[in-house]
């Protein structure tokens, strides 16, 4: 019996923190409304701060938080209620229920979207190994699992990402594209923050971009441009001379060496050390880009037009 009042007084407790109402198991005097509660098979007497509608409404909702929260369900019931919140299934309150009923700590995180090249099961096992406190990871189908950080101090999302995909090669063999979504303020708001996840992992696919850990800032005027309507889309494409950039585009020698000098911050020597290119051959294709385009890439103005025109031309293929 003790464990019972004691469980409940930590749900209550947790209760208060969330929402604001405050139950109590016994009458402290002044405004206040008793009510039932059902916990465990068992009707409770509790009384809640306050009176009049309101006071019931937050009476009717504690009930309802404690009748989700008694009910101890087995791991892969916890892992379908972390899906359907991540596919935005419920909304906030079947987030905070979530939190309530597994005795969850809420705060700062984000989603992550992990898509291994293979051996599906063997990678979920191993990206749940990695995990310790708060996190949690699920299957969310045959190709991708979705892991939600809680946000560590001295550690970016960036490089939680790196250390999956790292710990994900090293330890099993498997390569994963893993998208990042930017961070959160509660758990409350994951579902948008898994969608941008799963976005950097679909965006990173259509530009071929390098490495296997993006994210979604990375897309950010990728998912600006993707919202333009289609005939708006046609009229920029013409506006910036698409056709004389496609044969830029088209060639992947080009487009590598594009690709590499934008990402090099416009440094020649570095690009041309990345691409084990002599520098004169790189200065031939930069030239090259500028005849085919009117624009010089070495200037930060026309990388950006160009970068564009990328853009564009890729969401038009795609």
């Amino acid at each position: 019996m003790n464990d019972v009042n004691s469980e409940l007084k930590q749900l209550l407790q947790d209760i208060r923190e969330k929402t604001g109402a405050e139950v109590r198991l016994s009458p402290q005097g002044g405004e206040e409304t008793p009510f039932s509660l059902r916990y465990c098979g068992r009707e409770i007497s509790a009384w809640i701060a306050g009176t009049g509608a309101s006071a019931e409404r937050e009476a009717r909702l504690v009930n309802y938080l404690i009748s989700g929260a008694e009910q101890r369900h087995p791991a892969a019931d916890r892992k379908d209620e972390l899906k359907n919140i991540l596919l935005g299934e419920g909304g906030d309150w079947n987030a905070f229920r979530f939190l309530t009923k597994h005795n969850c700590a809420d705060g700062v995180c984000f989603a992550l979207d992990v898509v291994p090249d293979r051996r599906m099961p063997e990678a979920a096992g191993h990206i749940e190994g990695c995990l310790d406190g708060r996190d949690m990871s699920v299957v969310m189908d045959g190709m991708r699992i979705a892991v939600v950080h809680f946000s560590e101090e001295g550690q970016s999302a960036y490089e939680f990402g790196q250390f999956l995909s790292q710990s994900l090669y090293e330890e099993t063999g498997i390569r994963a594209s893993v998208g990042i979504g930017c961070e959160v303020r509660s758990f409350s708001e994951i579902s948008l923050s898994y969608h941008q996840a799963a976005t950097a992992v679909r965006m990173s696919g259509i530009f071929h971009a390098q490495g296997e850990v993006h994210s979604y800032r990375e897309y950010l005027l990728v998912r600006l441009l993707e919202d333009v309507p289609r005939a708006k889309l046609t009229d920029y494409m013409e506006q910036f001379r698409i056709e004389g950039a496609a044969e830029i585009l088209e060639d992947a020698d080009m487009a590598a060496t594009a690709e590499e000098f934008l990402e090099s911050s416009l440094n020649i020597s570095e690009t041309s050390r990345n691409l084990y290119m002599h520098r004169n051959t790189l200065m031939y294709r930069l030239d090259k880009i500028e005849r085919l385009t009117g624009l010089n890439i070495r200037k930060f103005s026309d990388a950006v037009t160009f970068r564009v025109i990328t853009i564009l031309y890729k969401l038009s293929q795609s």
